[in-house]
């Protein structure tokens, strides 16, 4: 299969701020590929590299076989960008934002028309082309601006947490735009998003990023089959104890986060109430129990040993403290 990106040895730095570190991966033609990981693991940085927005600090990467470095005004010709933040002109139309991004990219008038009214009917947005923006919904914005950045027929498509923000439904909504782009053009399409089950639903293939690197890389299912079966919790006052009594051989890994010790097993259901009985020989406390299916929350812990919002919040005091440096 055709690459669309690919990516060696790419970095950025900040000053002494490494935000994204030594990352190399490939990407084919048509995938929807994602960028799984906390607000400041960079995420945003690395599209941004390869949209040609920010310049690398070392290595290389080429989108649809153009390289960044060499030719960035033949990369931003041949993608289309959504940015986190909106970029709309709240006071123009639909149309006129259409419009406006059209002549930017020298689309002929008769090309540019049809186009936008192809785009606004698939995003059915096309009865409101003459309202202005200012009165659309914040899922009819981020439909809007997905329509913009398919206007110059791109080969890859950039999605930037694309529906952050979003209530439930409207982001289902978006999920399922976003899959059909892929699915009936041929567009390659790579996000970013914290969100999991985002991720898991939509992407091909997942790049779990964190602190800048990538920490595992693979299709959702085989990294949550990876974790070896069902998730058994065990919440305990004596976290160690629990770990160490459960060796047996249809255990199939044990981890410990805070109070709670996870257990991989196949065929959880047949086996708890052997974990119950032999805790409670051992007269090990136990305060709670539940199973479920692995997710890519229970991956990312897995390779982390934290969850995506305890990263978060360890990365925000992180740049907390290196701007504070900065300042003195």
């Amino acid at each position: 299969m055709t690459v669309a990106l690919q990516i060696q040895n790419l970095s950025r730095h900040f000053n002494d701020l490494v935000a994204v570190d030594n990352i190399s991966f490939e990407i084919r033609q048509g995938e929807i590929f994602g960028l799984l990981g906390p607000n400041g693991a960079g995420k945003t940085t690395t599209l941004s590299m390869l949209a040609t927005m920010l310049e690398p600090t070392s290595g290389s990467a080429t989108v649809n076989g153009i390289d960044i470095r060499k030719d960035p005004d033949g990369v931003r010709k041949s993608i289309g960008i959504v940015f986190q933040d909106q970029s709309l002109d709240e006071e123009l139309t639909a149309w006129e934002n259409m419009d406006f991004h059209g002549r930017l990219y020298r689309i002929p008038k008769a090309t540019r028309n049809r186009r936008i009214t192809e785009l606004l009917t698939l995003v059915e947005l096309n009865d409101r082309r003459d309202d202005i923006v200012k009165t659309f919904s914040g899922g009819m914005r981020r439909r809007l601006e997905i329509a913009r950045g398919l206007l110059h027929y791109p080969a890859v498509l950039f999605l930037d947490e694309p529906t952050l923000g979003l209530d439930p439904q409207t982001r289902n909504h978006l999920w399922q735009y976003i899959a059909t782009l892929a699915q009936d053009n041929g567009i390659t399409i790579i996000l970013t998003t914290h969100y999991m089950e985002e991720a898991d639903r939509l992407c091909d293939r997942i790049a779990i990023i964190d602190h800048g690197r990538i920490i595992a890389i693979d299709t959702p299912k085989n990294l949550k089959d990876g974790l070896g079966g069902d998730l058994v919790t065990i919440g305990s006052p004596e976290p160690a104890a629990v770990a160490a009594a459960l060796r047996e051989p249809w255990v199939a890994r044990v981890e410990t986060h805070n109070d709670n010790v996870v257990v991989s097993l196949k065929n959880a259901d047949r086996h708890v109430s052997s974990i119950v009985t032999l805790l409670n020989t051992l007269q090990i406390p136990i305060t709670s129990i539940t199973i479920h299916k692995p997710t890519l929350e229970d991956v990312f812990l897995s390779f982390t040993g934290k969850t995506i919002r305890e990263e978060e919040a360890g990365i925000k005091e992180q740049m907390r403290m290196h701007q504070k440096m900065l300042r003195h």
